[in-house]
């Protein structure tokens, strides 16, 4: 099967279960969003979301946040892991958007990159969800399930962004994101599937008999 026909049939499959899909992450506007996807590294959206609204009840904006202790802040954000790294990191780049910003989060890429604890995967999301500028962050789940449906080498996460940008439709990103998200979490997890029992990964590859074998991000 052609690359162009997998991507006309994994986009109808996606756009069946998950016509209109929700960013997962509860917010307000691009500040919460941007503090809440700083949190979901290496934790789930369940756990951030019941999180954040006890965060955002003491500070729901840069000026108030940056008032906040770290101590604070790490005492409310603990259950999401990494509880150090992320409260130091909320509050300067808190203070950086009022000192900087005038405490509005940029649109810009490369800037919001440059802001603690925000990497290309966390601004891409934010750019996205928030600004609706075309974007195409790749988690694990996006990772993986490039592999298995034939549409990345896979080499890296970089690789695997880059490669599903030329092959989908740039309109099409900022839905198609969430949608391999939410599909994977149901259907294609690597215990139940691991590229043989989807819908996606047999219509893929429908004489695989293998489980498939992953690339590291």
């Amino acid at each position: 099967m052609k690359k162009s026909e997998k991507v006309k049939k994994i986009s109808n499959i996606l756009n069946i279960f998950f016509p209109k899909p929700p960013v997962p992450l509860d917010h307000t506007d691009a500040y919460t969003l941007l503090v809440a996807v700083l949190l979901s590294a290496q934790c789930t959206d369940e756990r951030v979301n019941q999180v954040t609204p006890k965060l955002f009840k003491r500070a729901k904006n840069p000026l108030e946040m940056s008032k906040l202790s770290a101590e604070t802040i790490y005492r409310i954000i603990k259950p999401c892991g990494l509880g150090p790294q992320k409260s130091k990191a909320i509050k300067k780049l808190s203070q950086i958007l009022v000192e900087k910003y005038k405490g509005k989060v940029p649109k810009d890429l490369e800037l919001l990159e440059q802001l603690p604890g925000v990497g290309h995967k966390t601004a891409s999301v934010v750019v996205s969800q928030a600004f609706d500028i075309p974007a195409f962050p790749v988690d694990t789940h996006i990772h993986r399930c490039a592999q298995r449906w034939g549409l990345t080498s896979g080499k890296n996460v970089k690789t695997t962004e880059r490669d599903l940008k030329k092959i989908f439709p740039e309109e099409e990103w900022n839905k198609l994101h969430i949608q391999i998200i939410m599909y994977a979490r149901k259907f294609c997890t690597a215990r139940n599937c691991f590229g043989l029992d989807c819908e996606i990964c047999k219509t893929c590859y429908p004489k695989r008999i293998r489980k498939f074998k992953h690339k590291k991000p």
